[in-house]
């Protein structure tokens, strides 16, 4: 099955092996997303919405770049370094995604890359 690499300015440069997204089999497959701010390379400081708002922005711009939105999304999985921050995440995750919202796995994690409080990845469909 052939699969075509989607890549972004308006979303970080990743920071190890792997694409910003990859399309295969009718799907966007993009990867985890932690609160780099694409402008600068920097990791947003702030709570927990400030970081899930750029988390956000940044699967938003994988999506467009691939040609598809927020109705697109089929799958998320969110990855949270305090299961304390869920309340606050899930409200503004609920601005991008709460319309028709996807199937969502929420877990706790030891560490995220860089320090992150989350990282959230997507499935998206065609």
């Amino acid at each position: 099955m052939p699969k075509k690499h989607v890549s972004t300015p308006q979303a970080p440069k990743p920071i190890g092996p792997y694409s910003q997204g990859v399309i295969s089999g009718g799907f966007l497959f993009v990867s985890g997303q932690v609160p780099i701010d694409p402008s600068t390379g920097e990791m947003v400081q702030g709570d927990i919405e400030a970081q899930a708002d750029q988390v956000m922005k940044n699967i938003m711009a994988v999506l467009k770049e691939a040609k598809m939105g927020p109705e697109n999304v089929v799958k998320t999985t969110v990855f949270l370094a305090d299961l304390g921050d869920f309340p606050r995440m899930n409200e503004v995750y609920a601005r991008y995604l709460g319309k028709e919202p996807p199937a969502r796995s929420t877990v706790q994690v030891a560490a995220l890359p860089k320090g992150a409080r989350l990282e959230v990845e997507v499935v998206a469909a065609f």
